[in-house]
């Protein structure tokens, strides 16, 4: 992965390492056993989408609630004094009538041929109060642009709050390549034989490859550690490809 570089304006928290919470935003600390109840950080994969990227957390005192009133966006804060005197103040705008913007004063410098893509933090997709702002996907190509950055999100529909807290995660940033070239073909017959086989032969081995991990959720939901256990298989190859 490549080395990126942050300078940020004003007193705000550098980006840091997304981390899964539980109990919190990832779930309560339910085990995988009988009758639990299924949480989010339960999923691998989502788990590992959530630490892909790194967070930007709320630094001020002061709580922001954004709502949708008569068809326009409102945030309500009580700002104070600005604690930079040089930083935009409030650091919130409105932007058109369905979005918002905020200043986060950040730059982050990618090598060539790389960018920083802005999503919703994780655990808006957890967030069973909705509350968790969202925040609008956006590319930068930051290798030649060295500005400031800005983020937009999305108003909440009518009833619903979006509240930012202090030291609550609100978007999550992830470098990647700039441009994907991707390039989407059809398997072969022989290609696509060869996949059904290997999952044919995983379902056979299934209850080898589960043994021990199958539990039934409190929604009678059946879950086994197959995926998990296949995960960490492949980590533990990946560091000693000798043995």
């Amino acid at each position: 992965m490549p080395t990126i570089k942050y300078r940020a304006h004003g007193h705000r928290p550098p980006p840091q390492p997304i981390r899964i919470t539980v109990p919190g935003w990832a779930g309560a600390k339910d085990a995988r056993v009988d009758g639990s109840h299924e949480q989010p950080w339960h999923c691998i994969p989502f788990s590992e989408s959530a630490r892909y990227g790194v967070e930007l957390v709320y630094p001020f005192d002061d709580e922001l609630r954004v709502r949708t009133l008569d068809g326009r966006v409102t945030l309500d804060a009580e700002w104070g004094v600005p604690p930079d005197p040089d930083m935009m103040w409030p650091p919130f705008r409105p932007f058109g009538e369905d979005f918002y913007s905020y200043q986060i004063s950040l730059d982050l410098e990618v090598p060539a041929g790389w960018a920083i893509r802005t999503e919703p933090h994780p655990r808006y997709f957890t967030d069973a109060t909705n509350t968790t702002p969202l925040a609008v996907p956006a590319l930068i190509r930051s290798d030649w642009w060295p500005m400031m950055f800005f983020c937009i999100f999305k108003a909440p529909p009518p009833g619903v709050t979006h509240i930012f807290r202090k030291g609550e995660g609100f978007i999550s940033l992830i470098a990647l390549p700039a441009d994907p070239e991707l390039e989407l073909i059809p398997m072969t017959d022989e290609e696509a034989a060869q996949r059904e086989m290997r999952s044919r032969r995983l379902a056979a081995s299934r209850d080898a490859l589960a043994e021990g991990t199958k539990w039934v959720s409190s929604t009678n939901t059946v879950f086994d550690g197959t995926y998990r256990n296949m995960a960490r298989a492949v980590r533990a190859r990946t560091r000693s490809p000798g043995a």
